[in-house]
């Protein structure tokens, strides 16, 4: 099972092409995209509600092999690693691996209890424009390198025992959220009739795919 996080503000193609790469080169069962209710690195101002970045994401997500959730909302978790936590916690029986992308695993040390997230269950890092050479190069590629294995052995990646990871090369996709926030002709974030902006959904940890229930 992939885990792909996010603030999705908003989806896009770039998020559905990692998924789909992710799904396919690993063998996954499904991939969550995990909507979170607000990223601690990002800045607040320019955020949309956590209703429309998960209707977003929705829009991208096919509901069988790609499922958008925001289960983390339920959870009250703030940082990945306790996401990741107490996932692995109800979930007992499945096996995760954390998506991410080579952006990512170049700002990974700014993350809270950055180590422990990969002691938690195996990475897969995708291919980004302009970032894969840094991302290879980087303080948590250093810091992890025992633990890379080839992507060949993709596949079999969900079964390792953390800390392990590998980097995905393939075709990549130049899309950005931030691009498309900044496009004069978008429309993010959506604006709503009225005064108030769309209703924050109930969710609890129940959201959750009913296929990771196993």
């Amino acid at each position: 099972m992939g885990l792909l996080g996010g603030s999705f503000n908003p989806a896009h193609t770039g998020h559905q092409h990692i998924a789909r790469l992710a799904r396919q080169r690993l063998r996954l069962d499904q991939v969550w995209l995990l909507v979170s209710p607000g990223n601690p690195l990002k800045p607040s101002r320019g955020m949309a509600p956590l209703a429309d970045r998960l209707a977003s994401a929705r829009g991208i997500a096919d509901g069988r092999r790609v499922v958008a959730t925001a289960v983390e909302a339920g959870l009250h978790t703030r940082y990945t690693y306790d996401t990741l936590r107490v996932l692995r916690r109800l979930f007992p029986r499945v096996r995760f691996v954390w998506i991410m992308g080579a952006d990512n695993l170049v700002q990974l040390p700014r993350w809270q209890r950055w180590i422990g997230i990969a002691g938690l269950m195996p990475l897969a890092v995708m291919p980004r424009p302009t970032y894969n050479a840094r991302a290879l190069a980087s303080q948590a590629a250093h810091r992890l390198r025992r633990a890379l294995i080839p992507s060949r052995a993709g596949p079999a990646l969900a079964g390792q025992a953390a800390p392990a990871w590998t980097f995905l090369p393939g075709r990549q996709s130049p899309a950005s959220a931030t691009a498309l926030r900044a496009a004069p002709a978008g429309r993010w974030p959506p604006v709503h009739a009225g005064s108030h902006p769309a209703a924050k959904p109930a969710i609890a940890p129940a959201d959750a795919p009913t296929g990771a229930r196993t």
